[in-house]
């Protein structure tokens, strides 16, 4: 038996790739061989330079998820660009932060529309299209610790990314057979947008920090392994496990 962690000759479609943890998922996928579509809000020049880098192909397309209006044309438009899409991860998603005794309805539904809804549907039409030419897939979503813990002051994203690991399971078991692989990622502290109101607070950095048994807050790169294992064939026996990546916090 032979397995590859090599992803040439696939396409990979990236969410959220204009910064952060999907930037780092992208140029990880690039790397490994991928050509890369890239979906985000805003500019992804530095993701396509740093993929071109790698010597792979490179296609952005620029989209909101709050809204299931772009799922069609996000589809259409890889599947154009590049002929088929092989590897989807999603890891668009938003943060509200406030005590759960005075957290809006607004703030519920932002957050759940991108996280959770949006990826649904996207990986419905992605799966789609991997079921008509019976040449499978896979999918990765980028859970949380949260999907683990409760954390506190984020009870719309808690709740995303408790529903976004069993979305995983669930799709996973209907799926599997059809060759596609739906796994997910739990990334642990890392440094992004999403935490930078918690970085720039001394008292819960310094707590998150003292919890972490590597020591430090994690780099987007840090998750490229994870990504490039599931999305390739060293992975196909593997269905609807939700992996950490966080310097041992659960492990604590």
């Amino acid at each position: 038996m032979t397995f590859s962690f090599d992803l040439t000759g696939k396409t990979a479609l990236v969410t959220g790739a204009n910064t952060g943890l999907g930037q780092g998922i992208a140029v990880a996928l690039a790397q490994a061989g991928a050509s890369v579509v890239a979906v985000g809000r805003s500019s992804m020049d530095e993701t396509e330079r740093l993929c071109r880098e790698a010597g792979t192909g490179f296609h952005s397309v620029q989209a909101d998820l709050s809204s299931l209006e772009p799922i069609e044309r996000i589809v259409t438009d890889a599947v154009t660009l590049t002929g088929r899409v092989d590897i989807l991860v999603n890891n668009a998603g938003i943060i509200r932060r406030a005590d759960a005794i005075a957290f809006t309805e607004q703030d519920w539904d932002d957050v759940m529309n991108v996280n959770l809804k949006s990826t649904f549907f996207l990986s419905q039409a992605v799966a789609r299209t991997m079921m008509a030419d019976e040449q499978g897939g896979k999918i990765i979503n980028i859970a949380s610790l949260l999907s683990f813990q409760g954390g506190i002051r984020i009870p719309s994203y808690t709740a995303s990314k408790s529903g976004l690991a069993g979305l995983t399971r669930l799709l996973a078991c209907e799926w599997a057979s059809k060759g596609i692989n739906v796994n997910a990622i739990a990334p642990g502290y890392f440094v992004t947008n999403n935490t930078e109101a918690l970085r720039n607070d001394p008292k819960r950095s310094s707590e998150i920090l003292g919890r972490i048994p590597a020591g430090r807050w994690g780099d987007p790169a840090d998750l490229g392994g994870a990504a490039v294992f599931l999305a390739s064939s060293a992975a196909n026996y593997i269905h609807g496990i939700v992996l950490p990546v966080d310097g041992g916090w659960l492990a604590r």
